[in-house]
């Protein structure tokens, strides 16, 4: 995130660099292990293109500290920057492991490929920590790309695991955290999650594996919006004592099962398994399986006229004409106001910043992929200044990217320096295991205030999903309510849960 002082960036390349300079733009290092000694200052080492083994002058395992961003290309996912090799390293649960790389705290790594050529290899090891995994390949590891236990809670975003020779993807222990818009391809197993763990895994495609995924032991992970097909043998296996959500009547999983070659389900457990709004034939199930009826939650229109082409009868359509009448929003060009496509950064920080007219709360950088012809320049500087949003370590702001409900929810808490009266212990979504520990203040805060809005289910906060257009309208509207400029608007959507006070 960018803070009001440039991120300092160290500079690595293993064809043109020296370990003895001074890791400048124009004089970088050679060995990403030197840089590494150096991050008691920098924030972001950034890796050229060449392979970083034994031959560059890396010492393995790679130790990427709390708050360090290792970065290399994002957009090939790691194309030509090889970091390749193997390493001890002693885990608290797992004994002596072969890794490559180790990340701490919440470092991240991103755009970088991944090889542990040692058989029994692992990629990345992650650890009781909460880093970022994103637009990297992992590949031809000796056991698994990347290893997640005791209660490490990960964001593993938009990565390629292919080849490895046991797994793509390991989940362990009490691990969590957010599997999101990754590719597991020809791996032996694609996702393999076991004994306690309970990560959110959506948007993932799961294909050409031996095995796509598995559960075992008391696994509980959540499954929405999966491709996972042409499986050799089972798209989706469950072992043990394990109970995957697949799907509620009031929120279907929409995970799509087929060509796999055996089952596409199989359950080897004595559990009955629940699935609701997946694309799945009983014909390619084994075992336990109960295909239940998605339940259309919905509200009773209210008929007035709308501005907007595609709103009539909308469940938020009170909220965007509310925001339209005070001119917070407008329809696009053709009438419509399109309230369930996602809501990108740029438009999110248009949307606040006009809102809330907030001051400015601290001096930011000018984003590196913003033009002062921008269209929502002024609106992002606005936004930024006043902690309603942030920007990257890169000092980039990327405003067309999709904002995640969880952000929505922090940002206005944060940006409107809202408080509490109640220990975060006590909210009680339905899915509340997929909440970072870190946002339960965040969370419980903005339903205290009455700001999160679900649809269709209001005990399902859903953070990982991106945001809609409509649901970011309802927050605001609310966030608008809570410091007392507008009247609060009826909906059987708004989130009032009973939340005992702290004494």
């Amino acid at each position: 995130m960018v803070h009001s002082t440039l991120v300092a960036t160290l500079y690595v390349d293993p064809v043109m660099g020296n370990d003895a300079n001074s890791g400048t733009r124009s004089n970088p290092y050679r060995s990403l292990t030197r840089a590494l000694k150096e991050t008691t200052s920098a924030k972001m080492i950034q890796l050229a293109s060449g392979t970083y083994s034994t031959a560059s002058g890396e010492a393995f395992p790679l130790v990427i500290p709390d708050g360090v961003m290792v970065l290399g290309n994002e957009a090939t996912k790691g194309k030509g920057i090889l970091i390749s090799g193997s390493g001890e390293y002693h885990s608290q649960g797992f004994g002596t492991q072969n890794i490559t790389l180790l990340l701490l705290g919440d470092a991240q790594l991103i755009g970088v490929t991944v090889t542990n050529p040692m058989a029994k290899g692992t990629g990345v090891w992650i650890e009781s920590t909460s880093p970022t995994l994103a637009n990297n390949t992992f590949t031809k590891c000796g056991r698994e790309g990347v290893f997640v236990s005791e209660t490490a809670k990960p964001a593993i975003l938009d990565n390629v695991f292919v080849q490895n020779t046991i797994s793509g993807l390991v989940m362990a222990r009490h691990s969590k955290g957010e599997v999101l818009r990754n590719v597991l391809q020809k791996n032996a197993l694609g996702i393999a999650i076991s004994d306690l763990a309970a990560p959110f895994v959506a948007y993932n495609k799961v294909s050409e594996n031996r095995t796509g995924i598995a559960f075992s032991r008391s696994a509980s992970p959540v499954l929405r919006h999966n491709l996972i097909e042409k499986n050799i043998q089972d798209g989706l296996l469950v072992n043990g004592e394990a109970s995957p959500d697949l799907g509620s009547t009031q929120d279907p999983a929409g995970n799509i099962f087929r060509d796999n070659g055996q089952f596409d389900v199989r359950n080897v457990t004595s559990k009955k398994l629940i699935s609701v709004g997946n694309q799945l034939f009983p014909t390619k199930v084994q075992g336990l399986v109960e295909f239940a009826t998605h339940t259309e939650n919905t509200v009773k229109a209210v008929l007035f006229k709308t501005k907007f082409t595609d709103m009539a009868g909308h469940w938020a359509t009170a909220f965007v004409e509310a925001l339209f009448s005070k001119k917070l929003i407008s329809p696009f060009p053709d009438g419509t106001f399109q309230p369930d496509a996602p809501i990108t950064r740029a438009q999110y920080a248009a949307l606040v910043a006009g809102a809330f007219h907030p001051v400015t709360k601290r001096q930011v950088p000018e984003f590196t992929d913003i033009s002062k012809d921008y269209w929502a320049y002024d609106a992002i500087r606005v936004a930024a200044q006043s902690g309603f949003v942030s920007g990257f370590s890169n000092l980039t702001f990327r405003p067309e990217q999709y904002v995640l409900r969880l952000q929505a929810i922090v940002s206005l808490v944060s940006g409107l320096s809202l408080s509490a009266t109640f220990s975060e212990d006590l909210v009680n979504y339905s899915d509340r295991n997929t909440i970072p520990k870190a946002a339960l203040t965040a969370v419980a805060t903005a339903t205290q205030n009455k700001i999160i809005v679900n649809f269709p289910d209001p005990n399902l906060i859903q953070v990982n999903r991106e945001a809609t257009r409509a649901e970011v309208a309802a927050m605001v509207y609310q966030a608008l309510v809570a410091i007392g400029t507008v009247p609060a608007i009826h909906s059987p959507y708004i989130v009032s849960l009973p939340i005992m006070e702290v004494e």
